[in-house]
């Protein structure tokens, strides 16, 4: 059996944590920015986890973590 491939544009943008979640940076935060409030920009920063709908798609994508 061949090693399987990691697709290299999911591991730029998830990171497993060492619970086995997977962290992810949030949208929207790149322009039209000025119509947004401060408080809303605030909370973009922040990373979040992937949702439990979509765990097992990333998971596809990153087999070795």
């Amino acid at each position: 059996m061949p090693k399987i491939k990691t697709r290299r544009a999911a591991a730029k943008r998830f990171t497993k944590t060492g619970s086995g979640e997977f962290k992810r940076n949030k949208a929207f935060k790149s322009h039209i920015l000025e119509k947004k409030s401060p408080k809303r920009k605030r909370n973009l920063r922040k990373a979040t986890l992937v949702s439990s709908a979509d765990y097992s798609r990333v998971k596809r994508m990153l087999p070795n973590g």
